[in-house]
């Protein structure tokens, strides 16, 4: 049988045509690739940015980088509720900021028009309530809707619900107050029908449990407010009430840093100090502080008593040592610190001038406290009129400004998820 030669004429024009064939095939693949944005300096490159980002520019490669940003982005974790609560704070206006600071009060059962309007505009955080707000609970459950309406479902509607004589809704528990509550059993039974009555008019922050310690200090002021026992037991009832809290959505607000059991004169009606060392309070007074943190507290008040042994010049809710040192740092609370009422007696005496509370606030601020509690007539606009002057005049009042707001909206959040 004959063979025809690989090299002959037919042979010739079978690669020939072979030849063109796979030279249209390589024409048409590089087209392709060129139109998926791979080819070097193509409109590819442009629209990847693979050039200024220093990635290769084989087509292969450069997809895969842009598959990869893809993938980090998705990969990366969401922003923490505080982030997004400073991200928040960074778009207002300092106005706005000053105005995350401040709960303020008013009379009777209906928000003036100059309340609802502070809280529409930024200009308030929340309210307090006191007994003429709240006869009854349809006016009260009017009232803080009320109150919400205007400030966009956001806003802190708190009150004073310790128990006993310390009431606020005079109509709702607990009867008894936190020294007829004998162990942390009847401290959590206490806290869950007062949560349960608080939630079903509206009110989401309560300011108690008292945290203080008044057994083994004689005449104490704080003795039929304060949970019966030792540091350990007021510990016990405190965290419990502070868990049942939380747990029936309701902030507390333990109360009053760093404890005025050791003290003989309410803070309301003038001056008094408690003679005990950082270590005497680290080992009595702070270990209730320390229940309601592990608890989950996310709010204290910070009281207005005197220290002298721990900061010879300031009382608590302007010290420095006693807010930022003790709270901040030696307990690491990272939370609000509000303010007792700015109004009382022992902060007259304590701030400069005739007692102006707009210059007790400022003085607040730079201790560390986040939200300044307004129980006066007037004190609002002197308050947020001076906290602006001053943001204005100086760079760290400002900072400080912003670091208090955005704790502020990250509470206010929770408060609104709450609901």
């Amino acid at each position: 049988m004959s063979r025809r030669s690989s090299h002959g004429p037919t042979a010739i024009r079978r690669r020939r045509i072979a030849l063109l064939l796979m030279a249209v095939l390589a024409l048409v693949v590089g087209v392709a690739v060129g139109a998926s944005g791979g080819g070097d300096g193509g409109n590819g490159e442009r629209a990847g940015s693979g050039a200024e980002q220093g990635a290769p520019s084989s087509g292969g490669k450069a997809r895969g980088a842009a598959a990869s940003d893809g993938d980090d982005a998705a990969d990366a974790p969401a922003p923490t509720p505080a982030e997004r609560a400073q991200a928040q704070v960074a778009r207002m206006s300092l106005e706005r900021q000053v105005g995350q600071l401040l709960v303020i009060s008013f009379s009777g059962t209906r928000a003036p028009a100059y309340v609802t309007q502070a809280l529409r505009a930024g200009r308030a955080a929340g309210v307090i309530l006191f007994g003429g707000n709240a006869p009854s609970a349809a006016s009260v459950r009017a009232l803080s809707a009320s109150v919400q309406r205007a400030a966009g479902g956001d806003a802190i509607v708190s009150l004073d619900q310790e128990g006993g004589d310390i009431r606020t809704l005079k109509f709702a528990p607990p009867q008894n107050g936190q020294a007829s509550q004998p162990d942390a059993r009847a401290a959590r039974a206490s806290a869950r029908t007062t949560a349960a009555a608080l939630r079903d008019v509206g009110v989401d922050v309560t300011l108690g449990p008292v945290a203080d310690v008044a057994a083994g200090t004689p005449g104490s002021f704080m003795a039929g407010r304060a949970f019966p026992g030792d540091a350990d037991a007021v510990a016990d009832s405190v965290g419990a009430a502070v868990g049942t809290y939380l747990d029936a959505g309701i902030e507390p607000v333990p109360k009053h840093f760093p404890g005025v059991g050791g003290a003989t004169q309410n803070t309301d009606f003038g001056s008094t100090a408690v003679e005990r060392t950082s270590a005497q309070l680290r080992a009595r007074d702070l270990v209730p502080y320390r229940a309601a943190l592990d608890a989950g507290a996310r709010i204290v008040m910070v009281g207005h008593a005197r220290y002298p042994r721990v900061d010879p010049d300031d009382i608590a809710s302007q010290s420095r040592a006693i807010v930022t040192g003790l709270l901040r740092q030696r307990l690491g609370f990272d939370g609000v610190v509000m303010t007792d009422s700015l109004e009382a007696e022992a902060v007259d005496a304590a701030t400069p001038g005739d007692g102006d509370v707009a210059a007790a606030a400022l003085r607040s601020l730079q201790a560390g406290d986040d939200l300044m509690l307004l129980t006066g007539p007037g004190s609002f606009p002197r308050v947020r009129e001076a906290l602006i002057a001053a943001a204005r005049r100086t760079p760290a009042i400002r900072a400080r400004v912003a670091e208090s707001a955005a704790r502020v909206v990250e509470l206010r959040a929770r408060l609104a998820r709450a609901r």
